[in-house]
């Protein structure tokens, strides 16, 4: 049998071509700094496991192996795949973090098989990569309009805070990712017979959007707007500070409501009730950047918006099963309110 090789040099040259932008993707495009830094964290994780359970990580060649070997190098990749998720889990790790880690793992087999023309048996495909279905967290249209029009909770804001606010509020009305707003500059607002428009590709799915902005939407465009066409208009800052910023802006508003939160460990739903979990578990600590895509979305299909033109604006294809989640979110509210007025019809 020829000598395995030590999987974590091979696993940094992966990594390395993938930087340098010898590793494309399959259209030619360089691979996202974000995916870049997802392999890294793989990485860490796979050294952290050797380390800490003694589990030595090795790959061999399999097309010159006897019938007895290939058997064993089954059994091996079975073996790391049981052990390395159950790492991951007894971390506190979920389904969606361990699929993702296990999704890069089986990337990195296919670099070596069609890049460094390494066979490696193809034990990648006995890799079950999880997902789970995380709970929707969204503003509700009263919420958003709180946060839109009302003037006193705006002057108990600090000047950073009413920054990511007005960023916030912007991104729910448009609907844009978080990645997208901060790209805007001024040549991408444009104004048609008094009525401004928002067009823009979108970094992430390169479609083309052209969207009608909002009286609030331009005034918070008018507030940030820079003297140059090439000054981001929002300025930057970074995802942590403007998630950390956020969580405190939904403190102030008041947006402190107890929700369930339940997340799937091997399949299995989890509800985090402890003591410990409860701080955490307040609705403004749910508040982040994705928040304001997932908010455009259902506040639009809430207030009555045709799926096919929402679909329009957020760049979602017809199949879209995310897409889906915010109509079924959408319906669950509805039905709520509709509830409400049911009850109080239904008592005299």
């Amino acid at each position: 049998m020829k000598k395995p090789s030590d999987i974590i040099p091979l696993f940094k040259q992966f990594i390395k071509e993938t930087e340098t932008g010898k590793r494309l993707k399959k259209n030619g495009e360089k691979i996202k700094p974000g995916s870049i830094d997802n392999y890294k964290y793989v990485l860490n994780n796979l050294i952290q496991f050797s380390t800490d359970t003694n589990f030595e990580l090795r790959i061999c060649e399999v097309n010159k192996l006897s019938k007895r070997e290939l058997q064993s190098e089954k059994s091996y990749w079975k073996k790391f795949y049981q052990k390395f998720t159950e790492y991951l889990y007894k971390k506190g790790c979920h389904d969606n973090y361990v699929g993702a880690n296990i999704k890069v793992i089986r990337v990195f087999f296919n670099y070596l098989k069609n890049d460094k023309d390494f066979f490696t048996g193809d034990f990648q495909r006995l890799f079950y990569v999880r997902k789970e279905e995380i709970d929707i967290f969204v503003l509700s249209p009263e919420q958003l309009k709180f946060l839109i029009h009302d003037k006193e909770f705006e002057g108990q804001l600090l000047k950073n805070e009413l920054r990511v606010k007005d960023i916030f509020v912007f991104g729910c009305s448009t609907g844009l990712r978080y990645s997208d707003v901060f790209l805007l500059t001024n040549k991408n607002f444009e104004q048609q017979d008094g009525e401004w428009y928002l067009k823009l590709k979108s970094l992430k799915t390169k479609t083309f959007s052209y969207i009608k902005l909002s009286g609030y939407a331009v005034d918070i465009y008018q507030k940030c707007k820079p003297k140059s066409d090439k000054v981001p208009v929002f300025g930057k800052i970074s995802l942590f500070n403007f998630n950390k910023t956020l969580k405190k802006v939904g403190e102030k508003a008041g947006f402190v409501a107890p929700v369930e939160v339940s997340r799937e460990k091997q399949g299995k739903v989890n509800k985090l009730t402890k003591k410990t979990d409860v701080a955490q578990n307040r609705f403004c600590d749910k508040m982040s950047s994705h928040m304001m895509r997932r908010t455009a979305i259902t506040t639009m299909l809430i207030l009555g918006m045709p799926e096919h033109l929402v679909r329009k604006i957020s760049g979602h294809s017809h199949s879209s099963s995310s897409f889906n989640r915010y109509v079924h979110y959408a319906q669950a509210y509805m039905d709520k309110e509709i509830s409400k007025v049911h009850s109080k019809l239904e008592s005299y």
